[in-house]
């Protein structure tokens, strides 16, 4: 696959499913802006929904990018993850993704979220949905023209 230059364009919003899995096609995006050529920026791959998501996933980070690295296209990926993962655990996946709040992360997180995002909605943090406010980030760092 082609390097992403996530300076220039977000990833993909968490919420997008390919190959039945919410926020996939982000850290499809993500490990992409890791290749050769291309540029993460401020975006991470290495904690937060995306390492949550591959634990859930029983699939290593650094294999994904190994995968990502030498697949042809974006299919390639997801009937990866298909054949080293659970599909009959798809749903509870997706479910516990699409809602996890800032009060989800460890106490530890909150400085550093607090930091990462001042921009954040100021509600209680079990209130702040996460995919939510990673959607207004993106937005607020890449407005349209």
């Amino acid at each position: 696959m082609e390097p992403l230059d996530l300076t220039a364009a977000a990833p993909r919003s968490p919420h997008v499913s390919i190959g039945g899995l919410v926020m996939l096609a982000r850290t499809i995006d993500k490990l992409r802006a890791e290749l050769p050529g291309g540029n993460r920026g401020e975006y991470q791959s290495v904690r937060g929904l995306t390492i949550l998501q591959l634990e859930m996933l029983s699939i290593a980070r650094d294999e994904l990018l190994e995968v990502v690295a030498g697949a042809a296209c974006e299919d390639d990926v997801v009937q990866w993850v298909h054949g080293h993962s659970d599909g009959s655990r798809y749903p509870a996946i997706n479910e516990r993704l699409s809602q996890y709040t800032l009060a989800d992360n460890p106490p530890e997180r909150w400085e550093f979220v607090d930091t990462l995002y001042p921009n954040r909605p100021k509600l209680p943090r079990e209130q702040v949905n996460v995919f939510d406010m990673l959607d207004q980030d993106d937005r607020e760092a890449f407005p349209s023209p």
